[in-house]
């Protein structure tokens, strides 16, 4: 990994190589598809965030997947253009992603809670981290019906599985991802430990 304190001659790639990935992940997409589908402003219902799991909240179930894909889609897309430029460039690119995404200027810095993103990110980096991070918040998801607590695990998980399966860049990447989705879901934390924290489709945890 570069030095960020070197010479900015060498180090001004990188730099940009973030920028680019903070405002593609930058990008509303839940916000964007909502208004487009008549649904008003997402962030007056619900939770008031932009992500998947509140763009459910609308009823919209096909609104709520199509944001989720291409939530992954913007900061995968992020990473595999940087790619090009080497897997250094690639890291960069995608925590602009999560970042972007999770803290969009366009929004006031109050975006989503970077699961989608950082699902995005390691895919593209690694897959087969990408896939077991998938697969760990599916099937919580489907056991519990709990989207915090499937996204809380998945990000737990992930850097257990980067350790053996990727590279040690991506395995310190990815303990810096699950360190702000973590940190995001602060709240949810506080209603699971409370046992009120909402499933998917209505209700509470028992």
């Amino acid at each position: 990994m570069p030095d960020l304190l070197g010479d900015f001659a060498y180090t001004w790639p990188f730099a940009l190589g973030f920028l680019g990935g903070y405002f593609l992940g930058a990008i509303p997409v839940g916000l964007l598809l909502t208004r487009l589908a008549g649904q008003g402003d997402i962030r007056k219902i619900g939770s008031g965030n932009i992500g998947a799991t509140n763009v459910l909240r609308t009823g919209k179930k096909g609104l709520a997947a199509l944001t989720m894909v291409l939530d992954i889609c913007k900061a995968a897309g992020a990473v595999l253009i940087a790619q090009n430029f080497g897997p250094d460039m690639a890291i960069f690119a995608g925590a602009g992603a999560v970042l972007g995404h999770t803290f969009p200027v366009w929004l006031k810095f109050q975006g989503g809670k970077g699961v989608a993103a950082s699902l995005g990110v390691m895919l593209a980096l690694a897959w087969p981290v990408g896939l077991a991070m998938f697969g760990m918040w599916l099937g919580v998801l489907l056991v519990f019906r709990i989207s915090s607590l499937a996204a809380l695990v998945a990000a737990t998980a992930t850097p257990l599985a980067a350790k053996f399966l990727a590279s040690p860049q991506v395995f310190e990447f990815s303990i810096a991802m699950a360190t702000l989705v973590i940190s995001r879901h602060w709240q949810n934390i506080v209603r699971l430990v409370q046992g009120k924290e909402p499933r998917v489709g209505g209700g509470n945890p028992n």
